[in-house]
């Protein structure tokens, strides 16, 4: 890029280009604020915003110094690995999408270590939170600047977070999120026992119950109380390899997690159940606070939209060199993926 801007004095547009991106005190919250403004009108012309798309993506890294890198788990390499991670929120219709916020996540070891903090330069306000923590600010901000609204869709990493759930229902979010098979669930028409009928002495007793008899089921149980005529084939979208289909369930839900705590049982949702023909057991859960009145087919479609943030982050690392930065301090890796998402 240097030698295309400046043949005559490569070395000097070098450095010019590398103190933009690396030093240069510039807002990545206003850069990206602006490429909102002019992408969000195109996109929606012709289709409503659909889907807020939580994720997070992975970056090998090796060494100990350049700025978020420690051993964690790495989505692009599935597995354990010396790597920095970034969460983001993706802003998606039906055919198109653009990431809206970005942020590294700085785990515990660095976010508790001021002199590897002051050597990669991380602000003074960043403090460690997790990724569903980071997640939910980004949406706080997305709706103080009165982005329009869309269903917030986040894998199971996000979904099995009850804060983050509770916190997109404070916000008054609709969500469509994956789930592990293991979530404890009261099955469709039951609910925990009633608090304790009161005694002769006391306070009445008011938290929910639960007996030897009474217990939630996992997911997955759930599903395999299935029969085969309770699943129904649905086709989402068009693939690469035509039509994309399989066989769906929505059954209506309560989450269990902690209700013996509670005064009130959880309230009714989703839980949608993805098992394809060919399989012996069920592949995905989703848990959903959409309306009752939802069909199955706008449902699967709305989960299936995860997809798009998928799409961005192959085309900013194959196409945009979102994961070629080779520098190590926190100002230069925002502005690297800034002017990667307005590319």
């Amino acid at each position: 890029m240097a030698a295309r801007l400046a043949p005559g004095n490569v070395r000097q547009m070098h450095q010019s280009l590398h103190h933009i991106v690396a030093t240069a005190p510039w807002s990545d919250e206003a850069l990206l604020q602006q490429v909102r403004r002019q992408v969000l009108p195109a996109m929606t012309r012709k289709l409503p915003l659909a889907a807020w798309i939580v994720d997070d993506t992975g970056f090998p890294k090796k060494g100990t110094h350049s700025v978020g890198v420690t051993r964690q788990y790495c989505g692009q390499l599935g597995k354990q690995e010396n790597c920095r991670v970034a969460v983001s929120v993706s802003l998606a219709t039906e055919q198109a999408s653009i990431p809206a916020t970005y942020q590294l996540y700085l785990p515990e070891v660095w976010a508790n270590d001021p002199e590897r903090r002051k050597q990669a330069g991380v602000p003074q306000e960043i403090r460690f939170q997790t990724k569903p923590e980071i997640a939910l600010g980004h949406i706080r901000s997305l709706m103080h600047e009165d982005v329009p609204r869309g269903v917030v869709l986040a894998d199971a990493a996000y979904g099995n977070d009850g804060g983050f759930r509770e916190g997109l229902v404070s916000l008054e979010l609709s969500y469509a999120v994956g789930i592990q098979s293991s979530t404890t669930l009261w099955a469709p028409g039951t609910a925990p026992l009633p608090p304790q009928p009161k005694g002769k002495m006391g306070r009445p007793p008011r938290l929910l119950r639960r007996d030897g008899k009474h217990q939630p089921l996992t997911a997955k149980q759930l599903a395999l109380c299935l029969s085969a005529t309770d699943l129904r084939r649905v086709s989402w979208r068009e693939g690469t390899r035509g039509t994309m289909h399989s066989r769906f369930a929505a059954l209506r839900v309560r989450i269990a997690h902690r209700d013996y705590w509670r005064k009130e049982p959880h309230p009714e949702q989703w839980l949608l159940i993805e098992w394809p023909k060919n399989e012996k057991d069920p592949t995905k859960y989703w848990l959903s606070n959409l309306p009752p009145s939802i069909s199955l087919r706008k449902l699967v479609a709305i989960a299936k939209l995860r997809w798009r943030i998928e799409r961005d982050y192959e085309e900013l690392k194959q196409e945009l060199g979102l994961g070629h930065f080779e520098g190590r301090n926190w100002r230069g890796f925002h502005h690297h993926a800034s002017l990667c998402i307005a590319a």
